[in-house]
């Protein structure tokens, strides 16, 4: 049996879809049902359930985006430092390996050639680095797992999400046998407040930049693929490989929605910042070639990307005033 904590958030329910359609027996631990943020409960469950597994997709995100976890940085924390080392020291005490649902918000940037060879650069919105991405976009790379996060609180500026992201995964690392799968701007068929692509076609204008994403049905998959093939635990980027600019994604939405209207952009990052966002932005590309090495099979981006928008699914009518 699978334990599944966070089961009614946007990547929970994705996990518990893929669980239910792999016939994996599985449980979904709501906190109304106990309260799994304490040690003694947890472990309580643990012991008597016993699973074979524990995914943790549970996190504080903030709504409508993370501008709303620098308001609450408390709830923040508990969120996304408290609970993943409750559940990290809890599996070790009960001797059951589990999977933590980190982010690749942590990171700015990519790594780009230079003069004195390739090294990184954090701000991809820069006339030197947009020249590169544009013009020779073969030689952009992305972060691997070894590179230390540069979008967090040793190293800012940077959210105060994306610094607690940061700080869980170094608080997690080496307690028991864990995974850290780093999930980035999920996207897929299904119109949802969530939904990268609901969220470009909904803004009043689009903050242009240069990403990795993870499809949300691709991502749980991997996941549970790296635990199936019994892959080495440690951590992962779990994104579909390569990477987009937020032009490529509305150029892609033109095409095969054919909105009736055509894409705003910010004028500069100083105008998205004074007008619309509250806290920076994490805007990177990461290497999935540890993921590939294991034998896990993803789709590349712009397949995943063309794919979701052949197949949308709108939703009722909502909508986003901020990014």
């Amino acid at each position: 049996m699978i334990l599944l904590l966070g089961g009614t958030g946007y990547i929970g329910q994705a996990f518990a879809s893929e669980l239910h359609a792999r016939h994996l027996e599985h449980r979904s631990l709501s906190r109304h049902e106990l309260d799994y943020t304490r040690f003694d409960v947890l472990l309580g469950v643990l012991r008597s359930a016993r699973p074979q597994f524990v995914l943790n997709a549970a996190g504080y995100t903030g709504k409508p985006n993370v501008d709303a976890c620098e308001l609450d940085p408390g709830g923040t924390l508990a969120g996304n430092l408290l609970l993943p080392q409750t559940i990290a020291q809890a599996c070790e005490v009960a001797g059951i390996p589990w999977g933590h649902v980190s982010s690749g918000c942590i990171y700015s940037g990519a790594k780009l050639p230079g003069p004195d060879g390739v090294h990184a650069v954090k701000d991809l919105t820069q006339p030197a680095a947009r020249s590169i991405v544009d013009t020779r976009p073969e030689t952009v790379q992305g972060y691997t797992e070894t590179d230390l996060p540069n979008f967090c609180f040793p190293d800012p500026p940077c959210s105060f999400y994306s610094g607690t992201k940061a700080m869980a995964e170094s608080a997690i690392a080496g307690l028991g046998s864990s995974y850290i799968w780093r999930l980035r701007i999920p996207f897929d068929e299904f119109d949802s407040p969530r939904n990268y692509l609901s969220k470009i076609q909904n803004y009043p204008r689009v903050y242009e930049n240069v990403n990795s994403l993870s499809h949300r049905r691709d991502f749980v998959r991997a996941c549970l693929d790296l635990w199936a093939l019994r892959a080495p635990f440690g951590i992962y980027n779990v994104t579909n490989p390569g990477w987009v600019t937020t032009r490529q994604v509305a150029e892609l939405i033109q095409a095969r929605l054919k909105p009736r209207r055509e894409f705003a952009y910010w004028a500069s990052d100083a105008e998205f910042y004074r007008l619309a966002a509250k806290t920076p932005r994490s805007n990177c590309v990461l290497d999935v070639s540890k993921l590939l090495a294991t034998g896990v099979v993803l789709r590349p981006v712009l397949e995943a990307l063309d794919e979701s928008l052949q197949h949308w699914q709108p939703a009722h009518p909502w909508s986003v005033t901020e990014p």
